[in-house]
């Protein structure tokens, strides 16, 4: 049993997005480019209108799969397959975009808090040019693990007796989201070989068994590879665990599209632009 430790403790940077949409990105960054097979991580939140009423207006994507996870707030969604909905707080949006799709993200509230995650996954070849799919998965639908000392929400994958509702995946990806307590430990077993990382929203954790720089909020936490992961928390704690197999392929990205050669980036361009793009 390798325990896994920290690779490398990363701050996220502010950006924007969309329409002019406040985020902090934590992948897809210079620091942290492309952690095989995850391309892009996301924090979208505030409490001032402002930051996110512009929201995400029609766009398209291509060979990778959008995994929208809501903690507070409501957005509407709409693509091109004719999949429409509003997502509320907890509910899950995973969208293979695969040969294209084009789609809109609008905020569907005037006032209030908004948190949310957006996180990329890259699609092998031979998934990128397949019809593109819609999962809308409601908060109730997700496996929960609850005990004294924590509660944990399961997108993908297992913790203890609780399973999360996407399944079959070709990166048998892990999507965990904890709440632990303070001086509480949060452990779980992920299989040899995936990269993984932890996204620390708020509080401050001890991992693995070395020492560390000291974590905080909003911090993207690089793991080295291990199949143990254990997890303390100094004050109490959320977090999500995020962990994949990698595809060990090539990629070429522009913008919104994610594939193998340029040359395919300025074919999707051109579908894009001539419009076959969408079309199935």
């Amino acid at each position: 049993m390798k325990i896994i430790e920290v690779k490398k403790i990363i701050k996220a940077l502010n950006a924007s997005d969309g329409a002019g949409v406040k985020l902090k990105r934590s992948i897809g960054t210079p620091e942290a480019d492309y952690i095989d097979p995850f391309l892009m991580l996301d924090e979208f939140g505030s409490e001032n209108k402002d930051d996110y009423i512009a929201g995400f207006p029609p766009h398209p994507h291509r060979g990778i799969e959008t995994v929208t996870y809501m903690l507070n707030g409501e957005f509407e969604h709409q693509d091109s397959t004719g999949a429409k909905g509003i997502m509320a707080s907890g509910d899950v949006q995973w969208m293979k975009t695969g040969r294209g799709i084009i789609h809109s993200e609008m905020p569907a509230m005037k006032e209030g808090k908004l948190l949310g995650f957006q996180l990329w996954i890259n699609m092998p070849a031979k998934l990128k040019k397949n019809k593109p799919e819609y999962l809308y998965i409601k908060g109730n639908d997700l496996g929960v693990y609850k005990d004294n000392e924590k509660i944990v929400k399961v997108i993908a994958g297992k913790y203890e007796n609780a399973e999360g509702p996407e399944k079959n995946h070709n990166v048998e990806p892990i999507y965990l989201h904890v709440n632990l307590n303070e001086e509480k430990e949060f452990c779980c077993e992920v299989p040899d070989g995936h990269n993984s990382f932890i996204y620390l929203l708020k509080g401050q954790l001890k991992i693995g068994e070395k020492d560390h720089k000291k974590t905080s909020d909003s911090n993207l936490i690089l793991l080295e590879r291990g199949n143990k992961l254990i997890v303390k928390a100094i004050k109490k704690s959320e977090f999500l665990f995020i962990a994949g197999k990698p595809i060990g392929e090539p990629i070429a990205r522009g913008g919104p599209f994610v594939m193998n050669t340029k040359a395919e980036i300025l074919e999707a361009i051109q579908d894009y632009n001539n419009g076959t793009f969408a079309k199935y």
